[in-house]
């Protein structure tokens, strides 16, 4: 059952649904922006979930190399391009397409059907104490491992 909710990585790429509800939506019946970060955050959560690594459990792990690190969003780049409405289901989709030493750079869009609604690319940081950190070769690995060429 957890697979389903943190939707499911095909072809390299994680896939989740979410519906819209009224509490997302604006004034006028549609998504207000802000909450299609909140639906973007829950697909790279997710992808990172299903591939081994939570984040919950990095930030907690004793290990030295994991000990109290967590991803941060260093940048993100937005194209709205078509509104979703109450009901609608969304596709989030989301996969990395650079590895570096400590920061990942993944692309995201959010799509009704065959249609994408918004796209962005997403810098995430991996750090600890505030500063950023050399990804874990475990993590690294599978991100890696994921890329599309």
């Amino acid at each position: 059952m957890t697979a389903h909710l943190d939707g499911e990585i095909r072809d390299g790429r994680h896939h989740m649904q979410v519906r819209v509800y009224y509490e997302d939506t604006d004034f006028s019946g549609i998504v207000y922006h802000a909450n299609y970060l909140r639906y973007m955050e829950r697909g790279r959560t997710n992808h990172l979930r299903l591939m081994g690594a939570e984040q919950q459990a990095l930030f907690d792990q004793p290990e030295i190399e994991g000990a109290g690190f967590a991803f941060v969003v260093r940048s993100m780049h937005l194209d709205f391009l078509k509104p979703a409405r109450m009901d609608d289901v969304l596709d989030i989709v989301t996969w990395p397409m650079a590895v570096k030493g400590a920061s990942i750079m993944l692309a995201q869009e959010v799509r009704r059907g065959e249609g994408v609604l918004v796209k962005a690319e997403v810098r995430v940081a991996f750090i600890s104490g505030g500063r950023a950190q050399p990804i874990p070769k475990s993590i690294r690995t599978l991100m890696k491992a994921d890329l599309i060429s």
